[in-house]
């Protein structure tokens, strides 16, 4: 890399200036995921006479899962496409073109093009998200100790950003009318894109090429096979739309979480086996394994916040203050605002429990954080029986849930994120980051569903929805505990992981 990539040291709060201009770009692009996403489960299940797709909750909350999943899933080749092909400044622009193109087509009103919008989303924000965040880590030399100062700042943005679609697609696509929060989304993004070239020159060289790039042959190779896979997907679309064929979205969604749990599993045990490891390396992949375990079934409880947590805040919570009826996506803005007061606080604590030589293993902070999530669940059982009642709960009770969600998070996700940089033999690092990510689409189509099963004609069967999640992760939280008893030991020395992405991780962030 070469030297002009650090110069502007001092253009953003003593940052390098490019921290700005991708600090506002993610920040509009979180802004149109988040306000987008918020929208979607409630759009699907809304009636026609309110202008919803009047889909059933178990085809929207496996579609919201599928989307869900596809997001962090493609990101490994959105990674792929910027090391070996485009470069991360150009992959980024296109992604970002693409996620907007996409939101402009859930933002017509035609119920034939909405899939055709999801996939457009989809697909760049697997193209943009790794590769921005990666973008950061370019910004500053090997050396440089702001490094994971910037990466706190940029995840200010990325709250920000969540917050601002929360309030402003919420409003609007509840409020006025699904496709204006679409719209709403699409604007965010184009906001983001007009910033990101007017400032495009704050990133000097930074992955303004490939960092490993291909021969002109294998190149063209590729391009050929990507867009062979994009006649792919666009021949299934049409012939969907067009009602050749039919797809069950319950079980593609069971067949897809099965084939990522298999790919886990297989590239796990290649790593494991074929990887020409030590035992020391061995057993840092066993302490790993239970990482991912708690991180896969965390994010299948977490997840639930955009799909059955998102429908009981519509349906069963009060939701009027005087004359005013709260839009039911505001509530999961309580998880963003959560994670910008109590980041500090969860920084602090890993910084003195080190100075007093107390440092769990990483399996017992993720089993921790996993069973802290599933307290949210027993606050929704309790509140579910009054729902089961016919009455309307009050706000607290979502509040708190999504409270302990994000206790669970701080303790899990970078504590988790740390330990794949810790524990992954070094020469295959990247790879297991990319095995990592894929506990998040696991977790994230399991989430989907699991959602499935919140029927609103069948309130009677909420409590035992939300019981059955809290006993599922509480009892795997315990078992991943008793384990990481040992697991320490594998682990052969104890590192503090240092929390600076509070509010996404891994599978957010990585390519």
């Amino acid at each position: 890399m070469s030297s002009n990539t650090h110069q502007n040291s001092d253009g953003f709060f003593g940052h390098p200036k490019g921290l700005s201009t991708l600090f506002f770009t993610e920040m509009w692009e979180r802004m149109s995921y988040y306000g987008m996403r918020a929208l979607l489960v409630l759009f699907m299940t809304a009636s026609l006479q309110e202008e919803g797709l009047a889909f059933t909750v178990a085809a929207a909350t496996a579609i919201y899962g599928l989307y869900t999943g596809a997001v962090y899933f493609l990101g490994l080749p959105g990674g792929w496409i910027a090391d070996r092909l485009l470069g991360g400044q150009r992959t980024v622009w296109y992604g970002g073109i693409i996620i907007m193109c996409g939101h402009i087509v859930l933002a017509i009103p035609s119920d034939s093009t909405f899939f055709v919008g999801l996939i457009l989303v989809a697909s760049g924000t697997g193209l943009l998200k790794p590769n921005i965040s990666a973008l950061v880590g370019h910004l500053y030399a090997s050396d440089d100790v702001r490094r994971d100062s910037g990466y706190a700042l940029y995840y200010m943005g990325i709250n920000i950003g969540s917050v601002l679609g929360y309030m402003i697609c919420g409003y609007f696509g509840e409020k006025v009318g699904w496709h204006w929060g679409f719209g709403a989304a699409a604007v965010g993004m184009a906001v983001g894109l007009i910033q990101y070239r007017k400032t495009i020159g704050n990133l000097g060289d930074a992955s303004l090429k490939p960092e490993h790039p291909m021969t002109p042959a294998g190149e063209k190779k590729a391009w050929s096979t990507i867009w062979a896979i994009v006649a792919a997907v666009v021949a299934i679309t049409a012939l969907t739309m067009t009602g050749i064929i039919s797809i069950n979205p319950v079980a593609v969604a069971q067949y897809v979480a099965i084939a990522f749990t298999l790919i886990f599993f297989v590239y796990y045990a290649y790593i494991y086996f074929g990887g020409n490891l030590n035992e020391s390396e061995k057993r840092k992949l066993w302490a790993l394994f239970l990482v991912c375990i708690a991180s896969a079934c965390f994010w299948a409880g977490f997840e639930q916040a955009g799909s059955s947590l998102n429908l009981f805040g519509r349906d069963y919570t009060d939701r009027m203050i005087g004359s005013f009826e709260i839009p039911a996506s505001w509530f999961q803005n309580v998880n963003p605002m959560f994670i910008i007061i109590l980041s500090p606080f969860f920084a602090a604590l890993w910084i003195n429990l080190g100075k007093r030589m107390i440092t769990p293993s990483y399996g017992m902070k993720c089993a921790v954080g996993l069973m802290i999530m599933a307290s949210g669940f027993i606050v929704m059982f309790f509140a579910s029986q009054y729902a089961a009642e016919g009455l309307k709960v009050a706000p607290y009770w979502l509040v708190t849930t999504y409270f302990l969600h994000t206790v669970g998070e701080l303790c899990l996700s970078p504590v988790a994120l740390s330990a794949v940089s810790k524990l992954s033999p070094r020469r295959f690092a990247g790879q297991m980051m990319g095995v990592f990510v894929l506990t998040y689409s696991i977790g994230n189509i399991i989430a989907g569903l699991l959602a499935g099963n919140f029927d609103p004609e069948n309130v009677s069967e909420l409590p035992n929805l939300y019981l059955q999640i809290a006993v599922f992760s509480i009892g795997i939280g315990a078992v991943i505990a008793l384990i990481s008893l040992k697991s320490k030991k594998w682990e052969g020395h104890s590192e503090v992981a240092q929390p600076v992405e509070p509010a996404e991780t891994a599978a957010r962030t990585t390519s």
